[in-house]
């Protein structure tokens, strides 16, 4: 109840055009965001863990590598695939391709390019940028498309992400 209470997040949903082969077409940008109270060289460090995205995620999403396990810490250049389950229990049918474009320790963004068979793009940025010697401001633009489920698929990303968020925040008063 605490954490609802004192957790703010900053969402917006905007339509955009992106090139989807050789077309242009309709997507989703979605940016969520909020101040994390956690020094931001911590934050950096949590944020390149894999087992940070698997305690954010929790409750909503749980991640099953087809390698068995996730590495320690992502990598640039790496590509990930996994099944997942939502809930806890509905699995979801197809796997998730995990791409990491661009790990940047000096800037603090990670981009990565996810898809499967719903969506067909999933182009997801985090960065951090410090506010104060003991928080900084974290943010997930996520490009969406999923062609006729797009309007679905955004506003299941929009729960999750307020979901990471509020997962974030317990993490930092840990």
């Amino acid at each position: 109840k605490l954490l609802r209470e004192t957790t703010a997040f900053w969402g917006k949903i905007e339509n955009i055009k992106i090139q989807f082969g050789e077309k242009e077409i309709s997507a989703r940008k979605l940016t969520v965001s909020s101040e994390i109270p956690l020094d931001i060289e911590s934050g950096w460090e949590k944020i390149t863990k894999s087992a940070t995205l698997e305690f954010v995620a929790e409750g909503v999403i749980k991640f099953h590598p087809l390698d068995g396990k996730f590495p320690e810490t992502w990598k640039e250049g790496e590509i990930i695939k996994t099944k997942m389950t939502a809930y806890g229990f509905i699995p979801l049918l197809d796997i998730h391709s995990l791409s990491f474009e661009k790990i940047d320790y000096k800037e603090k963004i990670i981009e990565t390019k996810e898809k499967d068979n719903v969506a067909k793009v999933w182009d997801h940025k985090m960065s951090l940028k410090p506010i104060s010697e003991n928080s900084f401001y974290y943010e997930d633009e996520i490009i969406l498309y999923g062609g006729i489920t797009t309007g679905v698929l955004t506003w299941w990303a929009k729960t999750f992400y307020e979901h990471r968020h509020k997962r974030w925040q317990l993490l930092a008063s840990k």
